[in-house]
């Protein structure tokens, strides 16, 4: 058997993912904590709080293996987490009826299309995939999303830059239903 002496990349490497990990599960029990304790403006049931902690670790988990050069391991992971979040989220019942709408099933057959492309190893192009699913699918929160974010203050006055409002003002534009 041969030692090791030293300090080698891949004991830093699990280091410090052991310590984003634990830093984001500090703070993702803080926020549901936080949430259960302001029960006036917002309940939650249990399995929505853990639905809402599976859907950030699963953004978390795609956005650190987008970071890592499309990882394919830490993608299915986020993947997996994201949907599963979801379902929790909202219910087993309302995601299959998201998901599988007559208009929406080109978005979804994109988007779980390119889960199922990462889950097999092309995480490139299955990240595309996902992307262009995912914007087809949420298009319609989008005008919403534009509406709220106007009315921040620091991020509304970007958005009404000259050459940023006319893209913005598309994508508020969009009547699509949900």
């Amino acid at each position: 058997m041969s030692s090791r002496e030293g300090v080698f990349p891949e004991d830093v490497a699990v280091a410090a993912v052991a310590a984003v990990i634990q830093h984001h599960l500090f703070f993702f029990s803080s926020v549901i904590f936080t949430l259960s304790i302001n029960a006036k403006m917002i309940s939650l049931t249990d399995s929505q709080k853990i639905g809402m902690g599976l859907t950030g670790f699963g953004v978390f988990f795609l956005f650190f293996g987008m970071i890592l050069f499309f990882d394919k391991a830490l993608l299915a992971i986020g993947n997996i987490l994201f949907v599963a979040g979801l379902a929790f989220v909202i219910g087993l019942e309302r995601t299959f009826r998201f998901f599988f709408q007559k208009h929406k099933m080109k978005a979804t057959s994109f988007f779980l299309g390119g889960v199922f492309v990462v889950l097999i190893g092309w995480p490139i192009i299955g990240v595309v995939l996902e992307i262009y699913g995912f914007f087809l699918l949420f298009r319609g929160f989008f005008p919403v999303v534009v509406g709220f974010i106007r009315r921040i203050p620091v991020l509304g006055s970007i958005l009404n830059l000259p050459f940023i409002s006319a893209y913005v003002d598309k994508v508020g534009e969009n009547n699509t239903m949900v």
